[in-house]
C-alpha cells in the first residue's frame, strides 16, 4: 500500500512539473500568431511555415520560443544562409505579443511599413528586420522601447528621418540602418553603451555635433551620404574606434592627427572635402589609409611610410616624396602607394630600380618627369605629367 501511495505521489509530481514547464499558450498570443501567419507566405523553395499547424502547440512552431505560456522570441523565416525568405506584410497584431524580447525576420520580400504596434513590446531588446522591402518612415514610437539594445533595419526601402526618440533610447548597443533612403540629419545618441553605428548608403545630411555620438563607439560607418562640416572636434572623443569609414561625404576642415593612432585596420576618409596639411603624431600602424580625393596639401609625411596600402592621390601635396618610401617600396613592405594627381616635384628613386611585382606605385600627373614607369589605375588618366602652368600657380 505504501509503495503504491509513493508511486501515485511521484506521478502527480511529474504531472505538475510537466504542466508548469509547458503551460498552455496565452490565447492572445495564439491569436496574434494566427494573424501573423495569415499575412505572410513562404517564398518558393522555403517551407518555414510547414510546422505552423495551429491544431498543435504553437510553442513548437519553427522560430517560436515560449516561457510561461507566452511567446518571448519570434524568428520569422528559415535562418540558414541562402534560404528563401518570406513575402507579405508584417501584421499589426505583432504588438500583442507583449512578452516578446526578440523579433527577427530573415531576408525576403516582406513589404509595407513597420507596424507602429511594435512600440507596445516593452520588453523587446532585439529587433532585426533587414534585407526586405520595408518602406515608409521609421515609426517614432519605437522610441518607447526603453529596453531595446539592437536595432537592425538595414537593406530596406525606409525613407524620412531617423527619429530623435530612437537616439534617446538608453540601452542601445547596435544601430544598423545602412542601405536605405533615410535623409535629414543624424540625431544625437545618448546611450553610453552604443558600440556600433552603421548608417552608410543613405541620404543623410547636415553636420555632426561634437557631443552627438558617445565615446563608447567602436564601429562607425557613415559612408555614401551627404554629411558636411568639420570632424576635428568629434573624432578625438571616439578613441575606442576599431572601424571608421567616413568616405563619400562632404566633410570639411582638417583631419585630426589622433585618428592615425586609432587601433583600426582600414581608415577610409576618401572623397570628402578635407583640407589643410596632415599632422601626424607618430608612425602610422594602420595597414590601409585612404585619404584620396580631398583637398589636403603640404608635404607627404615620412611617418606614412609604415602604411602597407596608402592612397594620397587626387589631393594637393607638394615637395619631394621622402626617401624612406623608396626603401620600403623596394623592400616590398609597401604594397600600394598611390600619389597620382598631386603637385609633387620628385621622388628619389633610381630609374633602374626594380619594384617588386607585389607592390604598386603610381606617380602620374604630378609636377615631375616620372622617374620610373609603372602601371597606374585606369581612372588616373593618360597624361603623365601635370601642365607646367598649374605647377607654377599652385602654392599649397
Amino acid at each position: 500500500m505504501k509503495g503504491m501511495f509513493e508511486m501515485i505521489s511521484l506521478m502527480i509530481s511529474l504531472l505538475l512539473l510537466i504542466y508548469t514547464t509547458s503551460a498552455i499558450l496565452d490565447p492572445v498570443d495564439f491569436l496574434a500568431l494566427q494573424s501573423i501567419r495569415k499575412s505572410l507566405e513562404d517564398l518558393p523553395g522555403s517551407n518555414y511555415f510547414s510546422s505552423w499547424d495551429f491544431t498543435s502547440d504553437p510553442c513548437n512552431f519553427a522560430g517560436v520560443y515560449c516561457e510561461g505560456g507566452r511567446v518571448v522570441v519570434l524568428n520569422l523565416g528559415d535562418p540558414r544562409a541562402g534560404a528563401p525568405g518570406l513575402s507579405g506584410r508584417l501584421h499589426p497584431d505583432i504588438g500583442k505579443l507583449s512578452s516578446l524580447t526578440e523579433f527577427t525576420v530573415v531576408p525576403g520580400r516582406i513589404m509595407g511599413a513597420l507596424p507602429v504596434t511594435l512600440s507596445k513590446l516593452k520588453n523587446l531588446g532585439f529587433l532585426a528586420v533587414s534585407r526586405n522591402f520595408i518602406s515608409q518612415a521609421i515609426p517614432a514610437e519605437l522610441g518607447e522601447l526603453k529596453r531595446l539594445s539592437t536595432l537592425d533595419l538595414s537593406y530596406n526601402q525606409l525613407t524620412g528621418s531617423i527619429p530623435w526618440a530612437i537616439g534617446n533610447l538608453p540601452e542601445l548597443t547596435n544601430v544598423i540602418l545602412c542601405h536605405n533612403h533615410l535623409s535629414v540629419s543624424i540625431p544625437p545618441f545618448v546611450s553610453q553603451s552604443l558600440t556600433r553605428l552603421d548608417l552608410k548608403h543613405n541620404e543623410l545630411s547636415g553636420i555632426i555635433e561634437r557631443e552627438s555620438l558617445p565615446s563608447s563607439l567602436q564601429y562607425l560607418s557613415l559612408s555614401w551620404n551627404q554629411l558636411t562640416g568639420p570632424v576635428d572636434q568629434l573624432l578625438p572623443r571616439l578613441n575606442k574606434l576599431n572601424y571608421l569609414d567616413l568616405s563619400l561625404n562632404q566633410f570639411t576642415g582638417p583631419i585630426p592627427g589622433c585618428v592615425f593612432g586609432f587601433q583600426i585596420t582600414n581608415l577610409q576618409l576618401e572623397r570628402n572635402r578635407f583640407s589643410g596639411p596632415v599632422q601626424l603624431e607618430g608612425s602610422v600602424t594602420i595597414p590601409t589609409v585612404d585619404l584620396s580625393h580631398n583637398m589636403l596639401y603640404g608635404q607627404v609625411s615620412p611617418l606614412f611610410a609604415t602604411v602597407e596600402n596608402l592612397y594620397l592621390n587626387n589631393n594637393r601635396f607638394t615637395g619631394s616624396v621622402p626617401t624612406v618610401f623608396v626603401d620600403r617600396l623596394t623592400a616590398g613592405d609597401i604594397r600600394l602607394l598611390y600619389l597620382q594627381h598631386n603637385f609633387l616635384t620628385g621622388m628619389p628613386i633610381n630609374p633602374r630600380t626594380e619594384i617588386p611585382l607585389s607592390s604598386s606605385l603610381c606617380l602620374q600627373y604630378n609636377c615631375m618627369v616620372l622617374p620610373v614607369q609603372t602601371p597606374c589605375p585606369i581612372n588616373a588618366g593618360t597624361q603623365k605629367t601635370r601642365p607646367t602652368s598649374q605647377c607654377m600657380e599652385w602654392k599649397g
